[in-house]
This record gives structure tokens, sequence and C-alpha cells, in this order.
């Protein structure tokens, strides 16, 4: 059972330790949780934190971080109580509409910029943009392209927007509207999304981490592959030739993804694989 914490004469050290306590039951990062959370209450870094470990907390602040432990019990992810997530060394700011940023993420960036020229022109799409994390940090690395950007939900896109004006990039184009849809006519040399994969079992299985996120970003259907095979589908009428598709997909499902590709027309299919080995990256070239 959480109790909060006597919070008139607590220090950084043994508010961070009482509450990493309880809370390492529901998470396995409880520690940096915590150190997160009152980071953003206190508004210092992690490492000044240490620093300053024996320093007293303010009753008020006290208060506030405990309100933010209490959430984080119940499921709610860190970065939704903070308002953020670092992705590629960028401040993303989230909200309950968009897709927390993901670690795994990064790789689609990073396989996306090997087929992107640093000093020429080019057109890149990021479908399903949600934060714009993926258009954000492509449009970061290569000032010189067009990115566009879309999304079905408004709400995330408005997320994406604000997060391109604060980052002041100003070549991301954004339009609302499922997949290619607001792209229609339109070509591109590299497509990337990182789009819903999860499968309904699995869905129901990790609900408690994943119910304060926007299920229409997470939920692929039955096996977690119905909009990877639109995309994969539709990806050749909007792609130049020799173009690249890229997706980010479950870590069993990247065999799938390949049968998927090849017979769409793609070759020069390579998986990507995350930290732990399991294949989260699958790329393709349009050849014919």
């Amino acid at each position: 059972m959480h109790t909060d914490p006597d919070t008139s004469a607590l220090t950084i050290d043994s508010l961070l330790r009482q509450s990493a306590a309880e809370l390492k039951e529901m998470s396995p990062s409880a520690r940096l949780d915590v150190e997160l959370l009152l980071g953003h209450v206190l508004r210092r870094t992690r490492v000044e934190l240490i620093s300053a470990s024996k320093e007293q907390i303010h009753p008020s602040s006290a208060a506030l971080f405990v309100n933010l432990v209490r959430r984080r019990m119940e499921g709610q992810p860190v970065a939704q109580l903070v308002g953020s997530r670092e992705f590629w060394s960028l401040d993303v700011a989230v909200t309950a509409d968009t897709l927390i940023p993901r670690p795994e993420t990064e790789i689609l960036v990073e396989c996306a910029l090997t087929h992107i020229p640093r000093d020429q022109p080019a057109d890149f799409l990021d479908l399903g943009t949600g934060s714009g994390a993926i258009a954000l940090a492509v449009a970061t690395e290569r000032p010189n392209i067009h990115v566009t950007a879309t999304d079905i939900s408004d709400k995330a896109l408005t997320i994406a927007q604000y997060n391109a004006a604060a980052l002041k990039l100003d070549h991301i184009e954004f339009a609302c509207g499922s997949w290619f849809m607001p792209v229609a006519g339109r070509k591109f040399s590299t497509i990337v999304a990182n789009p819903p994969y999860v499968s309904d079992m699995e869905y129901v299985v990790h609900e408690f981490e994943l119910r304060h996120e926007p299920a229409l970003a997470l939920r692929g259907g039955e096996d977690g592959l119905a909009c990877i095979k639109t995309i994969i589908a539709q990806a050749p009428r909007h792609l130049f030739k020799d173009g690249w598709l890229a997706l980010e997909h479950g870590y069993r499902q990247g065999a799938a993804v390949e049968i998927l590709m090849r017979e769409a027309g793609f070759r020069s299919i390579f998986a990507y694989s995350d930290l732990q080995g399991h294949g989260r990256v699958t790329e393709g070239k349009l050849t014919g």
C-alpha cells in the first residue's frame, strides 16, 4: 500500500530513497523515475540532485513530487508526468495524445539518415509522426531537405507542430490524414514509419503499461501487422525509383515484414537490431 512520506523535514536523498523503494514493485527503473520526477519539480538535473543530496526540500515542492510519484504508481508514464522525453538529444514534448518516443526508434532515424544525402535536396516522408520525434530528428540532421510528416490525429499533429516551432525547424510540412492520403500523387526518396504493431493479445497482456498512451498509435490488429501491410502495399506508388522504405516493427515480426516487402517489389532488404539483438527496423529499396 502506498503511504505518503512525512515531507516536513526531508532531504533530497531521503525522499528519493523512500519513493524509489515504494515504486520498485511496479517499475524496473524506479530510481531513475523518481530522479526525473524530482528534477522536474525542482528544475534540476540528475547530477545537480546528487550534488545537493543533503539539502532539505521545501514542503510544497515535496508535496508536488509525492503527487507525481502517486500518479506514477498508478501507471502513468514519466514522460507524460514531466511533459517531455529526450529523443535524439532533443527535448520532445509529449501528451496523452502522442506515443512516447522509445530509444529503439532512434534506430529508424539512423537508418533513414544513411539514405539521405547531407548536402543535396531530397523529399522525406514520416508517416504517423505522433509527437514528430522522427521528423524532428531527421530535420535537425538534414537542414537542406524537405520533410513531410503525416498523422491521422490532429491533436498529435498540434504537439508535433509545437515541437517543430520550439526547435525552430521550419522545413517540416505537417498534414493530417491516414497514412498516404494527405500526400496523394506525391513521391519521396525516403519514407519511414513507426506504425502501430502491437497485436490485440499483446495489448491485453500489457494494458497496464500502455493504457495511458493512445491505442490508435499502438494497436495493429490481430497479428499486429494490419498497418504495416497497408503501408508496404501503398508505398511503391509514393517512392521514386531506388527510393527507400524503412519500418519499425515488433521484435518477432521481422520475417513477416521482409516477406511483405519482397512481395511488394522491394529489394536490398536489411534488418537492424536493437541492443538485445532483436530485429526492430527493416528497410528495402524499390528497384522496379
